[in-house]
């Protein structure tokens, strides 16, 4: 913390604009090392926390001409002593500017090391830094909508607030353990069960966003499914509106899993278009169809192709064995085609799931397909405009074990358990909870947090 640290903090490549960053104590003595103002002559002139314009020289030397922002702690994203240089964009510009920073005293920022000291330095809470990164890694809007809401406290408020209820009901313990001569009133040991019962519901309400968080956040984990030659490609083309996907008559053309990303109505999906399946010689196609029967099992949804002018064979069987169990909609394509089987066998057959009759090659059935998809998404008990959704595995990992103790906690308040034992449940909540925001969190799970950060944020 008490470095001087530096970074590129946009992608490397052809832009309009680079910008090197630096926070630390000598941030500001670097800048104005190494910084010559067209119209301000001295340090003592260039304003706070605004845009100057100038030159960055190593010597004598013109590196670039850039814009530069010298900004005083604590009012930064760091709360240290920051500077920023707008340069040309590029590789040579921004690679430059940065070297001369760190032979001027300051080093290499690590992933994710400015938003670890906004953190550190109490701008941010832990929840809200997490947010960070899913803005960055946002695929729609309304991820973007959900992690914009984070960054601004709305799961950290809410986390707060139920640990606020259990550290006072930590205290109402810790008195009648301190004083065991005093017999617990009734009416504590009632206040007690009705906060826990708030607490309870609050983590619940929280909870069952989870699910939806994690598709917004990564995708709705999407396998198109088929025995080869039924149009697999030709819906993974159609649905991303490009011929990404080799299509030709020839069985066993995609040999390898193909992955895309598609936004329908603010439902991202990752989409994965799998080797026909069908037992093959082929070396390299046999390896794909063995990966397309490996990734079924991690699906969120399949979409199950099945060619209405063939007639069924023991691969289709595969693959509806492959489908019983899991959230499928059903394509019976190539209906332009003369039928070879009766398309009850499946109506009778998945009572439970979706089916569409389709010809994809003449664009029949992919706009139902779609509204599906969206009605699979938006059905169930979570609102869809929640402004608090949970989409952090490692906080669904913490609001679970947190709810697991409150249930704990009831459980044995009801059964009279000694209140020294009661205690070890809410504790362990409440620290639960503090991991979410930060409060209770350890240094190795903070290092595994910012190591997936982009080392200029």
């Amino acid at each position: 913390m008490s470095d001087t640290i530096a970074a590129i903090s946009t992608a490397v490549g052809e832009a309009g604009i680079g910008i090197v960053r630096l926070s630390g104590s000598n941030a500001l003595d670097i800048g104005y090392e190494i910084f010559k103002g067209s119209k301000v002559q001295s340090k003592d002139e260039i304003k706070n926390r605004r845009l100057t314009y100038g030159h960055i020289f190593d010597g004598e030397k013109v590196l670039d001409e850039v814009l530069i922002a010298f900004m005083k702690a604590p009012f930064t994203y760091t709360r240290e002593d920051m500077v920023e240089v707008y340069c040309h964009g590029g590789i040579i510009s921004v690679k430059n500017i940065l070297e001369l920073v760190l032979r001027k005293g300051a080093r290499l920022a690590e992933p994710g090391e400015f938003t670890k000291r906004a953190f550190l330095n109490g701008r941010l809470d832990l929840a809200q830094a997490e947010a960070v990164i899913d803005i960055i890694r946002s695929k729609t809007n309304k991820s973007m909508e959900v992690s914009l809401n984070q960054l601004e406290g709305s799961l950290s408020n809410k986390i707060k607030e139920i640990r606020d209820i259990l550290l006072s009901m930590i205290a109402h313990v810790e008195v009648s353990i301190d004083f065991p001569d005093e017999d617990v009133e009734v009416a504590t040991l009632n206040e007690l069960e009705e906060n826990a019962m708030v607490v309870k519901e609050k983590i619940s309400s929280l909870l069952v966003t989870a699910d939806r968080g994690k598709i917004l956040r990564d995708g709705l984990n999407t396998v198109i499914l088929g025995k080869p030659n039924v149009g697999k490609s030709s819906l993974l083309n159609a649905i991303l509106r490009e011929n990404r996907a080799i299509v030709t008559d020839v069985p066993g053309t995609t040999r390898d899993i193909i992955e895309e990303y598609v936004n329908i109505d603010g439902i991202p999906l990752r989409i994965i278009d799998t080797a026909g399946i069908r037992d093959t010689s082929d070396i390299v196609e046999k390896i794909g169809v063995d990966k397309a029967r490996q990734i079924v099992n991690d699906a969120d949804l399949i979409i199950a192709i099945f060619d209405l002018s063939r007639e069924l064979t023991d691969d289709d069987k595969e693959i509806i064995d492959l489908i019983k169990n899991k959230k499928t909609i059903i394509l019976l394509n190539k209906s332009d085609l003369p039928k070879k089987f009766d398309e009850d066998y499946f109506k009778n057959l998945f009572r439970d799931k979706e089916i569409i009759t389709t010809s994809i090659a003449s664009g029949i059935g992919v706009d139902q397909l779609e509204a599906s998809i969206r009605n699979m998404f938006y059905k169930g008990e979570v609102e869809v405009k929640s402004d608090i959704v949970v989409n952090n595995l490692r906080h669904k990992n913490q609001l679970e074990k947190a709810y697991n103790n409150i249930v704990s906690f009831i459980n044995d308040l009801q059964a009279s358990v000694p209140l020294d034992c009661l205690e070890v449940d809410l504790k362990n909540c409440w620290e639960n909870l503090g991991e979410i925001s930060g409060d209770t969190v350890s240094e190795d799970i903070l290092d595994k947090i910012f190591s997936e950060f982009c080392i200029g944020k």
